[in-house]
């Protein structure tokens, strides 16, 4: 009796790799050595309904691996360019990585199977197409943790290990990641067409976000000026929504861009721990261009690149002015974010203010800003404990009183412990997951994370120490763009 494959439930719909050659490359995986399972999230398979029950199977590893071919997958390499630390990359493009095929879940939705570590391509440069499993882990958790606050994200479905070595700082075995999303069309993937004067193929491209990603404008004469509208508005609300949970991106390129307002491309990333708006997480990033407090502007600075690839199809006056309403969809949003956070029904203007002196008092004195944010929600006074000068915190806090004195105190809470998550990706969690997969292989802190992240809100009494503020080994942890 035949064993049926572990993919024979999916349902390919592989419209990227039919668009013309000026779009992508063809190149198939370049096969892991003696590859293995490090983790599965049954979680995003159930999604594209893939059976729990595949990660087991030995064509499940090959297939992700890179050893065998997906059936009813058409790999290609996505071809894009984009700026890079504010200068124009003129050819990027899926250097380490390959889009194995689009998948249509019974929902009709179209999910990418985008393999990450994939080997060279095309776009490889002098790069060797590889990724390292400690970055595919840090990738792999927050995709996930992300997820689990609610804010836009590709998903993570696996992560394959080997024995191919690979060259970074040190040596280190090669390792893939499979991620999914239902685009990874990027800023990037128009800015090539516009900068190679390709009219033609920069219309195809956007007819083609519009077909599968934002078919309400589909027909309308103004489409794509409503297209970009939308990239716009899910950008600045995107940004605020890192704002609100203190997640910095550390590299916000125009190519880690997503056109449908993704959280895309986890590399040297971070959650601010002790309050500082200025948090650096790249350490690459010498002049802070992609600090924390500067995503904001840098969103805005991303979606004019984005106007100025668009200007051949779209009237520049009116890119102009819809990239301009980009400030007031972040303040906003943002105001709305920090508004819940502090569990303030019905929020008015002067609330800013409210908000905004707060986190003057978290920078000043260094709080942990998700452990304040959690508390916050119950006792008011139990925080004076936190502030190395108190009597700032007695000051804000009394304002603060004063404004909640008519709510009752069991619904905020319940309110903001639904918004106020007990649980991120801190980057000592991570590290030492990655160091007892790389020293040990033992990868069953992958999972558990993964299952803790999944549900940040909840209390999870049995996880108590994961909601901890980093030790002193974890606080000064360097992530670079090979992380």
């Amino acid at each position: 009796m035949t064993t049926p494959s572990p993919f024979h439930s999916l349902t390919f719909d592989n419209a990227y790799a039919r668009l013309p050659s000026a779009f992508h490359d063809r190149v198939a995986p370049t096969p892991l050595n003696k590859p293995f399972l490090v983790a599965f999230n049954p979680d995003a398979a159930a999604v594209i309904g893939l059976e729990a029950t595949t990660a087991v199977s030995a064509e499940f590893v090959d297939v992700f691996a890179g050893v065998t071919p997906l059936s009813g997958g058409e790999p290609v390499a996505m071809r894009y360019s984009g700026h890079q630390f504010g200068h124009y990359v003129p050819q990027l493009g899926d250097g380490r990585a390959i889009l194995l095929g689009q998948v249509r879940n019974s929902c009709g939705e179209r999910w990418d199977l985008h393999l990450k570590g994939a080997g060279q391509t095309a776009f490889s440069r002098m790069g060797d197409g590889r990724a390292v499993l400690r970055s595919c882990i840090r990738e792999y958790l927050c995709g996930e943790a992300m997820h689990g606050l609610c804010i836009p994200t590709t998903r993570s479905l696996c992560i394959i290990g080997s024995e191919t070595p690979v060259y970074r700082e040190t040596l280190e075995r090669g390792a893939t990641l499979v991620r999914m999303a239902q685009s990874h069309v990027r800023f990037g993937s128009f800015e090539i067409f516009h900068h190679r004067n390709e009219v033609d193929n920069l219309r195809t491209l956007t007819e083609y976000v519009i077909e599968h990603d934002y078919p309400e404008f589909a027909g309308q004469e103004d489409r794509y000026l409503r297209m970009f509208a939308e990239v716009v508005r899910r950008t600045a609300v995107l940004m605020a929504q890192w704002q609100a949970v203190g997640f910095a991106h550390g590299v916000m390129n125009t190519d880690n861009m997503s056109i449908l307002g993704l959280t895309l491309d986890y590399g040297p990333f971070g959650f601010v721990e002790e309050f500082d708006p200025g948090f650096i997480c790249n350490h690459s990033d010498d002049s802070g261009r992609y600090a924390f407090d500067q995503q904001a502007s840098i969103g805005y600075w991303n979606l004019s690149c984005l106007a100025q690839a668009l200007t051949p199809l779209i009237d520049r006056e009116a890119l102009i002015a819809t990239v301009r309403t980009y400030a007031d969809h972040f303040n906003v949003a943002v105001h709305e974010l920090l508004c819940r956070k502090l569990g303030l029904p019905d929020p008015t203007e002067v609330d800013r203010d409210l908000w905004i002196g707060l986190l003057d008092l978290l920078a000043a004195q260094r709080v942990d800003y998700t452990n304040f944010f959690r508390v916050l929600g119950g006792d008011v006074d139990s925080l004076r404990g936190m502030f190395q000068a108190p009597e700032a915190w007695d000051a804000w806090a009394a304002t603060y009183k004063a404004r909640i004195s008519g709510i009752n105190p069991a619904d905020r809470q319940r309110h903001m412990d639904m918004v106020n998550p007990k649980y991120i990706l801190r980057n000592y969690l991570a590290e030492a997951a990655i160091r007892k997969a790389e020293d040990a292989g033992d990868y069953r802190e992958i999972e558990k994370l993964r299952v803790i992240l999944s549900k940040p809100f909840d209390e999870q009494p049995e996880h108590e120490q994961y909601a901890l503020s980093a030790p002193a080994w974890g606080k000064r942890l360097v992530v670079s763009c090979s992380s």
